[in-house]
């Protein structure tokens, strides 16, 4: 690039000079390259906060379309002792009164007690099985003992339905196969075929039964229930019971009443969310007169137009079983602002004795407040969706900018190696003549009779 610093020839500072050149040249490009990658940054930035805010408010529709949501129960026991229970949406409000008398109980059979737990009983197979279910078979070889029978059982693939242990009494041990499964259709059968010499291995096998298999019985306002399994899930509409212990002398009072404070939450969740999002809509659109700033999305009419359809829906009246109704008819007014606010007392109010009409305006599939709102909403936030599109737009330009700053660079380098060669080819002339111009002085000043200047 020849020369880059203070000139030789004219003294020049040459670097400082192209430096000076080339930022006159480029400052004003890069500034304004700055100004509308800031703006296109602060836009994306916008979009995001856009679209979290209305997916929340989304996830918030969501439930809100749901109908076990207006019409959920709520279950309550008099004690925990003897039973647990829980509740769907086909529950029944109402009171029942139940009593435990036997919990269902696995069947548990033993073998014949052996020598001891390691020593060879016999050669042959087993088959096994539980209630209904398929039997399976173990084979056992002549070297087999007790301990590896079980591990046999335990282990096989086929097995699902029992277990196997060893238990030492005072006689010797047992090896002990207990049902999986409770109840009285869930017996264990045992089947031993000796295939070797002697019997050894269908004289252990001759089973004992340990512990008998129960049903569960409880009584359900006097009337007698009975179940393999201590879930009692289909004795009540709706309400699904768990017996934990039983005693016929006490009672048990279950109590399915209607869970308002969950329909009440959810509406005020959506009122909560919708706020939130108008609210931010608000803030990225408008001015705020005490910081003098404006929102990044001011004039843009993306927000504008989703705000707009947002309160249209809002305001609009729904079919119900009653007819027309809108939100303001349970207590969910609009604002001033244009925010929604509720009247806890009449909200309360509506859900107690207008609960098909809350749940038709919410819930009514197509028509509902739900899911009209959520369909318009999806169109913006769903993956490749309107807000999507933008985001990509915008993205697209920042990349424009930044391979317009690449092409900037390229050509003032170009430019300033330029300046270089000129500036530095200047300089050569200036110090050539320079040269020459002290050579010329140094003759003349040797000419005879020439008077020097002190």
């Amino acid at each position: 690039m020849g020369l880059t610093s203070v000139g030789i020839g004219s003294g020049m500072d040459i670097s400082g000079i192209v430096t000076a050149l080339v930022n006159a040249e480029s400052a004003g490009k890069t500034a304004r390259f700055d100004v509308t990658e800031g703006k296109l940054n602060a836009q994306i930035s916008g979009i995001g906060t856009l679209k979290s805010t209305m997916s929340e408010f989304k996830d918030k529709l969501a439930t809100l379309a749901k109908a076990e949501t207006f019409a959920s129960q709520k279950v309550s026991t008099s004690s925990k002792e003897y039973l647990s229970a829980t509740v769907d949406k086909d529950a029944v409000s109402g009171s029942y009164l139940i009593k435990v008398e036997q919990l269902a109980q696995s069947q548990k059979k033993g073998t014949a007690v052996a020598a001891d737990a390691t020593s060879a009983v016999g050669e042959g197979t087993l088959t096994i099985g539980v209630g209904t279910g398929t039997p399976f078979n173990i084979n056992v070889s002549d070297t087999d003992s007790l301990t590896s029978i079980m591990d046999k059982i335990n282990g096989s693939a086929s097995n699902t339905d029992v277990t196997a242990t060893i238990v030492s009494g005072e006689l010797g041990p047992q090896l002990v196969l207990g049902s999986k499964k409770t109840g009285e259709d869930n017996l264990i059968s045992v089947t031993a075929v000796n295939t070797g010499a002697g019997t050894g291995l269908s004289d252990v096998f001759t089973m004992s039964e340990l512990t008998p298999a129960k049903n569960a019985i409880a009584h359900i306002d006097g009337v007698k229930v009975v179940s393999q399994t201590n879930e009692m899930k289909t004795a009540i509409t709706g309400v699904s019971l768990t017996l934990t212990a039983a005693d016929l002398a006490k009672t048990t009072t279950v109590s399915v009443t209607k869970d308002t404070g969950k329909t009440k939450s959810a509406i005020e969740d959506f009122v909560k969310s919708y706020n939130s999002m108008m609210t931010s809509i608000n803030d990225l659109t408008g001015y705020n007169a005490e910081t003098k700033k404006s929102g990044v999305m001011q004039g843009d009419a993306l927000p504008r137009s989703i705000q707009s359809q947002v309160r249209s829906i809002l305001s609009s009246s729904f079919s119900t079983s009653s007819g027309s109704d809108s939100l303001a008819s349970f207590g969910i007014k609009t604002t001033r602002e244009g925010l929604l606010e509720i009247d806890a007392k009449k909200l309360t109010e509506s859900i107690d004795t207008r609960g098909a009409d809350i749940t038709s305006l919410f819930t009514t599939e197509n028509t509902g407040l739900a899911t009209k709102m959520s369909e318009m909403l999806d169109s913006y936030v769903k993956t490749g969706g309107i807000i999507d599109s933008r985001d990509t737009s915008l993205d697209e330009q920042v990349s424009r900018i930044q391979d317009s700053r690449v092409a900037l660079n390229l050509r003032m380098a170009s430019y300033s190696e330029r300046l270089y060669k000129q500036y530095n080819a200047m300089d050569s002339v200036v110090a050539s003549l320079n040269s020459q111009s002290s050579n010329l002085t140094a003759r003349l000043n040797s000419l005879p009779g020439l008077v020097r200047k002190s």
